[in-house]
């Protein structure tokens, strides 16, 4: 008596990608003159008897390799294709077993359900960004920023990765624009991306580090100021209402770097009529400001003037209180002397025959300075000059009178208090 047909071995479960091709095994022993059938249990559909296709789709197809096993190929899997699948013996009673055929979409997103590749938010608005995807199993959306800063929810938490189709921003700063990547994934390769780029639009705004800048004549000096503003601004330097150029007189230099930019301006050789106030101006559609920086001289060190002055020497004092048999000792009357450099007649020797110059005596607690001539700068003329040494002529008369009025005066004291 012959063996009953019975399988070797279950059905696995298979998991294929869509468009991949995939097998399902049914192994039966003893078969003798018995059929195999496969059946999708889901669309209750016949696929397949013995080496026959019942089915009118053309991806199934059943092929024997004289071992017992039966296989059943699924070329270009599809979702449809995605179910339970049984293989039947014809016995009485049938046998049967049941295997799982699992087929996994990547993860594709819906740009027509999503936010557009760019937006913009005017700032301390708040904005939705929406990415939405399909795929099976279903995907799962993060969120990033490209450039690898935190992301600010709720204006106080800030993350690195946000979780959810939709990322809500609130009161939006110009800090929080660029470029934020919304992912998707579900476990089948490849996962994908879509690039939304934020432009946060504001009116522009300037900050100069220097407002007053000076230096000396036929020198080069810079000027610089920096300014934030989107959309992109207009920059550009305006002196005396007119529009400064590059030329070789004017260098400029623009550095940009997203919503900032950095303007210098370089005079070269500075004359009387490049001093003044400089505008640096930043415009676009949104406002316009502008920010004034002052160029001023700064003088060169000058050579002082010479002027000759001749102090007198220290005197000795008179005591205010003189006895009756103290000898009253009189201080010699300190000397200045006048260089008379162009007038040879006042040229005395002395006992020793050493040549002198004139001299004068001064009246005591009095000092006195003399030049040769009042300094150039002061625009002295010649006749000026000739009565400036009349004028020290005759305060050296008055001094003279004075000092021979005070030896009387002395005398008359000292014969009175010997008495």
């Amino acid at each position: 008596m012959m063996d009953e047909p019975r399988f070797a071995q279950p059905i696995p479960n298979v998991t294929v990608a869509v468009g991949r091709d995939a097998n399902l095994p049914c192994v039966v022993e003893h078969l003798g003159t018995y059929k195999v059938a496969w059946i999708h249990i889901d669309r209750q559909m016949i696929l397949t008897i013995h080496r026959h296709v019942i089915s009118r789709i053309p991806r199934y197809s059943v092929t024997y390799d004289n071992s017992n096993t039966w296989l059943l190929h699924v070329s270009q899997a599809q979702q449809d294709d995605r179910g339970y699948y049984m293989c039947q013996v014809n016995t009485n009673p049938m046998i049967s077993q049941v295997g799982y055929l699992q087929v996994v979409v990547p993860p594709n997103i819906l740009d027509i359900e999503s936010t557009p590749s760019s937006v913009a938010v005017r700032e301390n608005q708040n904005i939705n960004m929406t990415c939405r995807a399909d795929g099976f199993p279903t995907p799962k959306i993060i969120w990033r920023r490209e450039d690898g800063q935190s992301i600010t929810v709720e204006r106080k938490k800030k993350v690195m990765v946000y979780d959810g189709e939709v990322l809500h921003l609130t009161k939006v700063s110009r800090n929080e624009m660029g470029a934020y990547l919304c992912i998707a994934t579900n476990g089948v390769p490849p996962s994908v991306s879509k690039r939304i780029i934020l432009d946060v639009e504001f009116s522009p705004m300037i900050w100069v580090p220097n407002q007053l800048v000076g230096a000396p004549l036929s020198t080069d000096v810079t000027i610089d100021c920096h300014t934030e503003a989107h959309p992109r601004a207009i920059i550009y330097w305006v002196y005396n209402s007119v529009m400064v150029l590059p030329s070789k007189k004017y260098i400029i230099d623009y550095n940009e770097n997203s919503y900032r930019a950095h303007m210098k301006l370089t005079i070269k050789g500075l004359s009387m009529g490049d001093f003044g106030n400089y505008r640096c101006i930043s415009k676009n559609s949104l406002g316009e400001t502008e920010g004034s920086i002052r160029v001023y001289e700064i003088p060169l060190p000058s050579t002082p003037s010479k002027q000759i002055t001749h102090v007198t020497e220290p005197r000795e004092t008179i005591p205010a209180v003189v006895s009756r048999n103290e000898t009253i000792k009189v201080a010699s009357q300190p000397e200045v002397l006048f260089p008379m450099k162009n007038d040879e007649g006042y040229a005395q020797r002395s006992p020793n025959g050493i040549p002198f110059e004139r001299k004068g005596s001064l009246a005591i607690g009095q000092s006195f300075s003399y030049t040769d001539m009042p300094p150039k700068e002061f625009g002295v003329s010649n006749d000026a000059r000739s009565s400036f040494g009349v004028f020290s002529l005759l305060s050296l008369t008055t001094s003279v009178v004075q000092s021979t009025l005070i030896v009387l005066y002395r005398q008359h004291c000292e014969t009175w208090l010997l008495q």
